[in-house]
């Protein structure tokens, strides 16, 4: 089967609702940076301490990390509750959704993640952290582990919380039109 012929993946992924959104698609960092600078700056904010993260190659889609869109394949209320259970604030809001198969498998990837206890960031990822967005991955990744939920209720009070450090994110290239998101 070649990738042109790739079947759409079935599930559903998460993305943090935009309350305001501007333009007609979620844009990536970079081209966040190059038409909306204030929101460029408020999102690369979020990096301080762990820049290297914007110069992460995304492997399969051959672009680095300011060129792709995340989306979870778990709802936030979970990781959020837990976070809570260590006695650490944590805004959660709304989350948007999307159906995987209106997305291109070709400018997709899921990208195993993994956390060191009191590091700053997620570990790096290597090519072996990589996987081909398909229905079998989905559901292979869309529950939250019992280690990362035990990770996130043992923070403590300094620890950073990085909610999704040990959830697979869902990478797209490029931006993703507005009007692929369900209620």
């Amino acid at each position: 089967m070649t990738s042109e012929t790739a079947p759409r993946a079935r599930g559903t992924l998460f993305h943090t609702a935009v309350t305001a959104p501007r333009g007609d698609a979620l844009l990536p960092l970079k081209l966040l940076g190059e038409r909306y600078p204030d929101l460029y700056a408020r999102h690369v904010a979020k990096y301080a301490g762990r820049e290297f993260r914007l110069r992460e190659r995304v492997i399969p889609l051959d672009c680095d990390w300011t060129d792709v869109v995340f989306f979870s394949p778990v709802d936030s209320t979970v990781l959020f509750d837990a976070v809570r259970g260590a006695g650490r604030r944590v805004r959660g809001g709304p989350m948007w959704t999307v159906d995987a198969a209106r997305l291109d498998p070709r400018r997709c990837c899921v990208r195993l993640m993994h956390v060191t206890r009191g590091a700053a960031s997620a570990d790096p990822g290597d090519e072996d952290d990589y996987l081909p967005l398909t229905t079998a991955t989905l559901r292979a990744v869309s529950r939250v582990t019992d280690d990362a939920l035990a990770r996130l209720r043992a923070l403590g009070p300094d620890e950073p919380v990085l909610p999704w450090g040990d959830v697979p994110h869902v990478l797209h290239r490029g931006p993703v039109p507005l009007s692929v998101f369900g209620p």
